[in-house]
């Protein structure tokens, strides 16, 4: 009863779940897998999701497929994993006081295997890869998901390739994906012009693994599975989720949705997606539909110092639109000063994070000086890449710069 369904209002085309489709081929809109509701009740999944972390088995190790009655469903042979998922949660100390919270705590998806959020999906992306018997897969990106893609094609035995706008991608990034094998193509432009490249090229070819593709999006909420289960299956007041191609943000909603469904959760959080305002084009669209409900994303041309959100196309926006507005959530932006600002916070709680993940700190202190969220209220942030994602933007903020990495600083 899985199977792949257009999210188009007028459309809600249905496929078969291995179809290798990236988008509705009567309405063009993009798809999304449903799972049939699992077989045990609520409480019997609470009980074996728990009792898998104390076995040894690959995919009861991996924090993403500890949860796969809530997934597609694969032969063990077919799974590609590196024990993605189970990150910690850490309580927020000088963050929260920076941000005038008392209960902040950090998801920190920087912890996963190739530093980023982006394995959680790839697992279940290059599952479906290997499935269908793939042998290039490819994706294009700000330099975390060719970092993921390179590791997991690796792990898969597929040819992974790349698509990355030239001069754009930190230095950190593009050495992960060379160092896992992958094959770079540089394109002039930005982000999305990398992907309109990827895009145009004919799908027998290669195996797209952005997050259009709907499987990725079925790793990637799995997250919130692990956040509800951390505390006690009870939601925080507010999640707090960096904005770029807003694959994350779609697939937290489309996780609450199916939480509240099999009756997981008994309600969700309000989910706040925080944009670079170089790159907000879901933020301009949310302030835009106060006005005109019919509203819909306008493209941009991103400038942020956050290369890994400098995208201004996002193609998951009418997904994540859903998940806020099924929330009462909102849509915000913040400048790179206050980014960098809530950066250097994160870092004196000694966490560390790259530039793109401080938007949520920076957004939650604008929400807070706003009088928008209360200093008592239960936040769980998302922090999306590790530290050494970007040196660079450290060592620039610190003064250090390349006079500091020439004398070992």
């Amino acid at each position: 009863m899985t199977y792949l369904h257009c999210i188009g209002a007028a459309c809600g085309a249905t496929f078969d779940l291995h179809t290798p489709l990236m988008a509705c081929p009567k309405c063009g809109e993009l798809l999304e897998v449903i799972v049939d509701r699992p077989k045990a009740d609520a409480s019997e999944l609470k009980r074996e999701w728990s009792e898998r972390r104390r076995s040894f088995a690959a995919v009861d190790t991996s924090g993403v497929w500890r949860f796969r009655e809530a997934l597609p469903q694969y032969a063990a042979e077919h799974v590609v994993t590196m024990r993605e998922g189970n990150v910690p949660m850490v309580r927020a100390q000088r963050a929260a006081e920076f941000a005038g919270v008392t209960h902040l705590h950090f998801k920190h998806l920087g912890w996963n295997p190739t530093g980023c959020f982006k394995d959680l999906g790839m697992t279940t992306g290059m599952t479906e890869a290997r499935y269908l018997g793939a042998k290039v897969v490819a994706c294009a990106s700000t330099g975390n998901t060719a970092a993921s893609l390179a590791a997991y094609a690796a792990r898969a035995g597929v040819v992974g390739r790349v698509y990355l706008p030239a001069g754009q991608v930190s230095m950190n990034k593009l050495a992960q994906a060379l160092d896992f094998g992958a094959e770079i193509v540089e394109v002039q432009g930005s982000f999305d012009d990398a992907l309109n490249t990827l895009l145009a090229l004919p799908p027998e070819e290669v195996y797209f693994l952005n997050s259009v593709n709907p499987f990725r999006i079925e790793g990637q909420k799995t997250c919130m599975y692990e956040v509800m289960e951390e505390r006690g299956w009870r939601a925080p007041e507010y999640l707090v989720v960096p904005g770029g191609n807003l694959g994350n943000s779609a697939s937290f909603g489309k996780a609450f949705d199916e939480l509240l469904r099999w009756g997981l959760i008994e309600r969700a959080p309000k989910l706040i997606v925080v944009q670079a305002a170089g790159a907000n084009p879901f933020a301009r669209l949310w302030r835009e539909r106060e006005k005109n409900p019919d509203a819909v994303l306008k493209p941009l041309e991103p400038e942020t110092r956050a290369t890994a959100i400098r995208i201004g196309n996002p193609r998951s926006w009418r997904k994540a639109l859903h998940g806020v507005e099924s929330t009462g959530g909102m849509v915000i932006d913040v400048t790179d000063d206050e980014i960098g600002e809530a950066k250097a916070a994160i870092g004196r709680d000694g966490i560390g994070c790259e530039p793109a993940s401080a938007t949520t700190l920076a957004g939650l202190k604008k929400l807070r000086e706003a009088d928008l969220v209360d200093s008592d209220a239960e936040v769980v942030a998302m922090l999306t890449g590790h530290g050494l994602k970007d040196t660079a933007y450290i060592l620039e903020q610190h003064g250090a710069g390349s006079q500091g990495q020439q004398e070992g600083h």
